[in-house]
């Protein structure tokens, strides 16, 4: 499977980094392909060591300027011309969306995600991972969404909520089918 990952290109402390790497290992011991965002820094480069390492495959997505902090030795790398192509790319070359912890531009990438998905536009799963309870306020801001009417479909049929990364692949497996 095809995995898009959004998250951080920054150096983060090991309540984050940790729970990144096993869950990239699962990935590549998995056989799954990792996209991502091609840095070659920050937790970006934490994953893609990992999915690389053990035995998975990578595709970049970088954007030109970005360019000069992209992984050299990707299996595939693309570099889009700015930030809206890169998302698009990101997501046509996925079958699957996870979102790790990150800033603003996770942050924004995690939103276009979500409101495709609603408005139809792709069937794709979409996993909030939600190391450390990073996005607590976030899931909470969802529910108020759904209870007050503003989603027009369930937020289970939206995005799952994920704590760790074993429970994170664990429902992209069931998702595809694959055992």
């Amino acid at each position: 499977m095809n995995i898009c990952v959004f998250l951080s290109a920054a150096d983060l402390d090991d309540r984050y980094t940790r729970p990144a790497r096993e869950f990239a290992e699962l990935l590549g011991r998995g056989g799954h392909t990792l996209v991502w965002g091609g840095s070659e820094s920050g937790l970006m480069k934490v994953v893609a060591d990992g999915v690389q390492e053990s035995g998975g495959r990578l595709v970049g997505v970088s954007v030109d300027f970005m360019a000069a902090q992209a992984r050299t030795d990707a299996d595939e790398m693309v570099i889009a011309r700015d930030l809206a192509e890169r998302k698009a790319l990101l997501l046509e070359k996925a079958d699957a969306v996870v979102i790790m912890v990150g800033g603003m531009g996770t942050l924004d990438e995690a939103t276009e995600i979500l409101e495709l998905k609603k408005h139809g536009k792709h069937d794709k799963p979409i996993v909030l991972l939600n190391t450390a309870g990073f996005y607590d306020g976030l899931r909470l801001q969802f529910q108020r969404m759904e209870d007050e009417g503003f989603l027009p479909i369930p937020l289970t049929d939206l995005v799952f909520f994920a704590k760790d990364g074993v429970g994170a692949l664990a429902y992209l497996e069931e998702w595809s089918g694959i055992q």
